[in-house]
């Protein structure tokens, strides 16, 4: 019985440990222990058609951080519904500052004027990103309403970015793409084409065979250089 007990205590044991091992290599493996990110909210008042959880966050394209979550939050100060957007940012990235660029640090970079807005990251899908600068002019707004997280302030949205989707001939993109790939099928099964890689093999092989030549006419001069005077000398040596 102590036997059987003993067994199942050294099988748990094992299993522990393996789960350890497991779990240790997803955390350093993936760095994600050492990881110096902390999430913030920001606050937008206009539609972020295009923003989703996974989005980037980018500081002068660099990315910092990524999107975490997306909701809706009505504001007893401004008597509105704004869009909450928590995202996971490492503003330790922007270094060079005289304090640790992080939280609770971060008023440091609100001071110098770091602003969020919202860019377009892909004409083609219409996904936007978040991207940070600095704006020492725009006054930084903040919402309060949310305690939770520490606020960064966000610039207002630019009806411009959907007007700019709105414009791309996304229909006339893909129409061409279309064609062009129906021109490409019919010009690779087309017998003329074949015709043509044909002669194209043979013309390769005959300069392969070319420049095999030349190459040992080449090192047959340079054991012989002579032969450019005498001429390649015969068996009989005449």
């Amino acid at each position: 019985m102590s036997r059987k007990g003993s067994k199942t205590t050294i099988g748990v044991f094992v299993i522990g440990a393996a789960v350890l091992a497991i779990t240790a290599i997803l955390i350093f493996g993936s760095g994600a222990f050492f990881k110096k990110s902390d999430k913030y909210v920001l606050f937008f008042d206009g539609s972020v058609k295009g923003l989703s959880v996974g989005s980037p966050a980018v500081f002068r394209g660099v990315k910092i951080g990524t999107v975490q979550d997306i909701s809706l939050l009505y504001s007893e100060k401004t008597k509105s519904t704004l869009i909450e957007v928590i995202a996971d940012l490492e503003l330790s990235l922007v270094k060079g500052e005289p304090e640790k660029a992080d939280y609770p640090n971060y008023q440091a970079l609100i001071d110098r004027g770091l602003r969020a807005r919202l860019e377009i990251e892909s004409f083609i899908t219409g996904q936007l990103m978040i991207s940070f600068d600095f704006y020492p002019d725009k006054p930084p707004v903040l919402q309060g309403i949310v305690k939770k997280y520490p606020e960064l302030p966000s610039l207002p949205i630019s009806p411009d970015i959907f007007a700019v989707m709105e414009e791309l001939p996304i229909k006339e993109i893909s129409g061409n793409l279309k064609r062009i790939t129906e021109g490409l099928d019919r010009l690779l099964s087309s017998g003329e084409l074949q015709d043509d890689l044909f002669e194209l093999r043979n013309t390769l092989q005959e300069i392969t065979r070319t420049a095999r030549s030349l190459r040992v006419f080449v090192e047959y001069l340079q054991q012989h250089p002579e032969a450019l005077l005498k001429g390649k000398s015969t068996p009989g040596g005449k």
